[in-house]
């Protein structure tokens, strides 16, 4: 079985887990979102490419859900010391990580290419697929008129202010990078993993053809993001609101509804299965919270066996 996932975020990485415990290497692609990518001190920060490739290969920091496992910050914490504005916390190795990328970027490299050399040289096999190597900037307007790059307002502002409008900066002319529309045709089934909707699969499903390719592929399965009517991490369930999504697993399904034919939610979300199933895919209850590695196998086994 040839899988193709579709991931952003901590949510993405801990299926990806799951799925790489599940599959061969040689039959998994994880396609990931790079709306939240950023130039900061000087070098390109691709957060959802590299939370995905560290977990994959076993050098994240799985409490945080972000960065490299004991890494250290002296970095930021020097340019503090200069009493530089340093707000965005980037480890020292994983400002590796996006040094190497920025120089082979400046060598002339596409963020695909990039991500492809960093991925074989922290031992991935899977293959990893930035959503595009055009530039995507997703930004917040926010309640009091403000306008905030993707960072500032995850970062620097905690995801605190109230957002009235999410944009898509570039999308409209940017393709899908080499491989992506490949992997989506080439599966027997794709994965939507439980990522932010809006903006972490919001961004991939917004590309040229790819929501077109979704809705023709045979078999889409996605993982609600939404338990209880609460996302187990970050500002899912408030963004949902403000693109006018209700928040619920059911909300969720709507949402996906034209390109998605299975769609699972927690076990704890039973109630909501007939409401799922009115929006004309399949309602399947797992269990989806993944706690660990064995629980994430689990949910991706099970899956799998859709």
């Amino acid at each position: 079985m040839k899988v193709t996932a579709l991931a952003g975020g901590v949510g993405g990485a801990k299926l990806a887990i799951g799925l790489a415990r599940a599959l061969p290497a040689e039959d998994l692609t994880i396609v990931v979102n790079t709306g939240d990518d950023a130039v900061v001190y000087g070098v390109h920060v691709s957060p959802d490419v590299d939370i995905v490739t560290y977990w994959l290969a076993g050098v994240a920091d799985v409490d945080r859900g972000w960065g490299i496992k004991d890494d250290t910050f002296t970095l930021v914490g020097w340019l503090r010391k200069l009493d530089l504005e340093a707000w965005f916390s980037l480890g020292d190795r994983d400002y590796a990580t996006c040094l190497v990328r920025t120089s082979r970027l400046r060598d002339g490299a596409t963020l695909s290419e990039a991500t492809d050399e960093v991925r074989r040289r922290l031992g991935v096999a899977i293959k990893v697929i930035p959503m595009s190597d055009d530039p995507v900037r997703t930004s917040f307007v926010t309640a009091d008129g403000r306008t905030l790059e993707f960072q500032e307002y995850f970062v620097k502002e905690r995801h605190e202010p109230e957002v009235a409008e999410v944009m898509l900066n570039g999308i409209d002319d940017a393709k899908p990078a080499p491989g992506v529309m490949d992997a989506i045709a080439s599966a027997d089934t794709v994965v939507v993993c439980p990522s932010n909707p809006v903006v972490s699969i919001g961004p991939i499903v917004a590309l040229a053809g790819v929501r077109d390719a979704l809705r023709d592929h045979p078999h889409v399965v996605a993982v609600s993001p939404i338990v209880r009517g609460a996302a187990l991490k970050g500002p899912a369930d408030r963004l949902l609101a403000t693109v006018g999504v209700e928040v619920s697993a059911a909300g969720v399904a709507g949402l996906y509804s034209d390109f998605v034919d299975v769609f699972v939610f927690d076990r704890v979300d039973e109630h909501h299965r007939d409401e799922i199933e009115s929006a004309g895919v399949t309602a399947v209850p797992l269990d989806t919270i993944m706690d660990n590695a064995n629980a994430s196998e689990q949910l991706a086994r099970g899956i799998l066996s859709l």
